[in-house]
């Protein structure tokens, strides 16, 4: 059986030297974006978490890493975070968890999601409150013929 190869997205809290890509690519190869500040890595592991963990050991020490995640979302959607927290931020994290009688990683995982919905509730109550005043100056063909042509306009595609 083959091991398969995970993308893995590494974010950096700088922008990299040419010496310290170049030592860092001699390692395992990486794609760099135009400032190298964020580097694409294919690793090679059983699962996505076990290439996240590899890849943290591997160059973890030598680069400015703030977060590592997963390029493509799993089956069920999600994108897998691999965070460091400072000895203080972790010794924090872990009472807050014992509170909740969750392992910390459990609950980080909780709080992200709870954070990711109270956004997608907010964003809903925005756009909500902005038809609603779009509402009271247009009437409803109206704005329905404007969405149209905004979306027609900004993704390119031809009018029907």
């Amino acid at each position: 059986m083959t091991m398969p190869h995970h993308a893995l997205d590494i974010t950096l809290t700088r922008a990299l030297t040419p010496a310290e890509l170049h030592r860092t690519a001699r390692t395992m190869p990486l794609a760099a974006n135009h400032d190298t500040t964020r580097l694409l890595a294919l690793v090679r592991a059983k699962t996505p978490a076990k290439a996240l963990n590899r890849l943290r050991h591997q160059i973890g020490g030598r680069l400015p890493i703030d977060v590592i995640t997963t390029h493509y979302p799993d089956p069920r959607g999600q994108i897998l975070l691999n965070v460091t927290f400072s000895p203080a931020a972790y010794a924090a994290l872990e009472a807050a968890a014992e509170h909740t009688r969750r392992p910390p990683h459990l609950f980080v995982q909780d709080a992200v999601h709870q954070a990711l919905a109270r956004h997608a509730d907010q964003e809903a109550d925005r756009l909500d409150r902005a038809l609603q005043h779009l509402l009271t100056s247009a009437t409803p063909p109206h704005l329905l013929a404007a969405v149209g042509r905004a979306l027609t306009h900004t993704t390119g595609a031809a009018p029907c």
